[in-house]
């Protein structure tokens, strides 16, 4: 019996390892064959009418009980009296293949959401309030693919957005204002800029949008959303942009997808260079050590928590535009996708210098 139970684990062990092989030179192919949904995409209907006014369609505003947003780890707390209000714009918490776009009840996708916001939106609040909204979010195969179904459950998608975003400036008062997003956020957050701020009144009351983990190309996306790359660390009406590679990186997926598209100018994004800010100093295209990092979220093993840890990660702007981390960041497990791509922690590797980031924009900026 004991010799079977060891075969058994020799076997387990095997498998795990074999596992991690397909995923480490495979996952791309493998991900696209098991991440993308088979059907067609169903046509939603827009928000009703004044949809957003309502507190449960937020997972964080300011007057919502239990808001994730305002987690902080050991040492920091929320603003008593926060000077800026923000909008944040989660990043893909839905995983399904059955439905291209997440139902706004499915409490999977809400969870996730939620430990999203307590990993990144929170940076801002000593800043600004948050408010975080719910939206009907392409899933996460959709970027794994170029069929139409996966444009229209993005633009599904962005119309809740934009929605929501209406409805934040109404109830934000004339505060100074910070947008920031991640991921499928950040790409919701570039059209933003572009259909709601570029041009307008409202870019004056901008401190600086975080569109991180989302490539941003300076010639072809740039001029068209209404504000330029920050180019400095006080720095306020800019854009700042990253995306998180240990070394060796390989960004192939993103790039093949980024280079095969046209920016919003209507100029093409191949070979273009991207937005790259150092989220360590607030520079455009800098370097800088670890030593220089104030604070790393390490989660714990439930995700539910984190353990802020000094002068762990170093970063680095790179060739087209990609941050490298060097080649040992924090173990960070399963999470890490193919080509060392941290992207599911571009906030959570610098939280305590976006942090600092804000509010050292937010002081600087004026009327």
């Amino acid at each position: 019996m004991v010799r079977k139970f060891l075969y058994a684990v020799v076997v387990l062990i095997v498998l795990a390892f074999a596992a991690a092989f397909a995923y480490r030179f495979y996952g791309v192919q493998l991900m696209r064959q098991f991440m993308v949904p088979s059907g067609e995409a169903t046509a939603l209907p827009p928000p009703a009418t004044g949809a957003y006014a309502r507190a449960d369609m937020w997972i964080a505003r300011p007057d919502k009980p239990g808001n994730p947003a305002l987690w902080t780890p050991a040492g920091y707390k929320p603003a008593a009296d926060p000077q800026a209000a923000v909008f944040f714009v989660h990043p893909t918490s839905f995983l399904d293949t059955k439905t291209w776009n997440a139902p706004l009840d499915n409490a999977d996708a809400n969870n996730r959401a939620a430990l999203f916001l307590r990993g990144q939106a929170s940076a801002f609040n000593s800043t600004g309030a948050i408010w975080a909204p719910r939206y009907r979010q392409a899933t996460f195969g959709a970027f794994l693919t170029s069929k139409a179904s996966a444009q229209q459950a993005l633009d599904f998608a962005y119309r809740d957005v934009l929605a929501a975003f209406d409805q934040f400036v109404t109830e934000a008062g004339d505060r100074p204002i910070i947008l920031a997003g991640h991921s499928q956020g950040a790409l919701h957050l570039s059209r933003l800029l572009v259909d709601r701020v570029a041009g307008t009144p409202l870019a004056k009351r901008v401190v600086a949008a975080y569109v991180v983990g989302w490539p941003v190309s300076v010639s072809a996306d740039l001029p068209a959303m209404g504000l330029p790359a920050c180019a400095a660390p006080d720095a306020t009406g800019c854009i700042l942009s990253w995306q998180s590679f240990s070394e060796p990186a390989d960004p192939a997926l993103i790039v093949d997808t980024f280079d095969a598209t046209t920016g919003f100018t209507g100029k093409p994004r191949a070979g273009t260079p991207m937005v790259c800010t150092n989220p360590i100093t607030g520079k455009p295209d800098d370097s800088a050590p670890a030593s220089a990092n104030l604070g790393t979220l390490i989660p714990d093993m439930s995700f539910q928590s984190a353990q802020l840890v000094t002068g762990r990660v170093p970063a680095r702007c790179e060739g087209r535009g990609f941050l490298t981390i060097g080649r040992e960041p924090p173990e960070f497990g399963q999470y890490v996708l193919p080509g060392n791509n941290y992207h599911v922690f571009d906030y959570s590797l610098f939280w305590a210098n976006v942090r600092k980031d804000a509010e050292r924009r937010l002081a600087a900026y004026r009327p």
